[in-house]
């Protein structure tokens, strides 16, 4: 098994970004848009990303199978040490397609059905959030350097809690559950980048209902988690990649430092 090591997580970095490059060669020009059979939009920055990817991860963990949104099909499950990629090469294609620069590269390592180590890369944005169990939590600025991150503890009293929704699946169980929530403030937002803001305290709370993939979470997850906050269920468990067969997630939310859920 490959051992989570700083060297590792730059690796899987530097693979994101060059993903990244890729990505943003399509996005300065006019391209094409098709559809899967789920009606989710796919375009030639998808495809360039997860085949870069895949190259560049199995030359750096060959025993290590890989799990992308756009190769479901190759994946025949974790290896024997219960490990194994989990990538969503362009997550946020809707936002891609609109050009308002919130998609991202997402790539993260399970290990026995947990996220141990997440890269998030948003090339639009040049920015890039990294973590690993035993180094913690990281946000990545202009000039490179690493700078640690920690989720926000819950507003004072009296105080809004600042809410975070999706930009392009807006679900009307959302206003149900702000009403009960009291007093906040909402903001919307595109892909991966809800949780990522969670992780660096500029948000207190995500809740999704509606349908996700493993893909869009196992890499924002572990930035959340070793940076203090949760991605749960409702039913407060962990969310679990231990049955990569069951692609879809349940509805959870993202909370920032030892807030409790509703």
């Amino acid at each position: 098994m490959p051992t989570i090591t700083k060297a590792l997580l730059k690796s899987v970095e530097q693979l994101a970004w060059e993903a990244g490059e890729a990505i943003m060669l399509v996005y300065r020009r006019d391209f094409a848009v098709e559809f899967k059979a789920d009606k989710s939009p796919l375009t030639e920055a998808d495809k360039a990303a997860h085949e870069m990817i895949a190259r560049g991860l199995q030359a750096l963990t060959p025993d290590v199978p890989i799990l992308s949104e756009e190769d479901t099909q190759s994946f025949k499950g974790a290896n024997a040490q219960g490990l194994y990629w989990l990538v969503d090469p362009l997550d946020g294609t809707k936002e891609f397609i609109k050009r308002n620069d919130e998609f991202t590269v997402n790539i993260a390592l399970i290990e026995k059905g947990r996220p141990v180590l997440g890269v998030v890369v948003a090339p639009a944005l040049k920015l890039s959030y990294l973590a690993a169990e035993s180094l913690g939590a990281f946000k990545v600025d202009a000039d490179g350097q690493w700078q640690p991150i920690m989720a926000s503890l819950p507003p004072l009293s009296g105080q809004p809690w600042r809410v975070l929704g999706s930009r392009s699946h807006a679900d009307s169980r959302l206003s149900a559950w702000l009403g009960e929530l009291g007093k906040h403030e909402l903001r919307s937002m595109g892909s991966s980048l809800k949780a990522c803001f969670i992780a660096e305290g500029n948000a207190d709370v995500y809740p999704r209902f509606g349908p996700t993939s493993l893909w869009d979470t196992g890499a924002a997850q572990a930035v959340v988690e070793q940076a203090g906050g949760r991605v749960v269920t409702f039913d407060n468990q962990p969310l679990s990649y231990a049955n990569p067969e069951q692609v879809l997630n349940p509805d959870f939310m993202v909370w920032g430092k030892s807030a409790s859920p509703r």
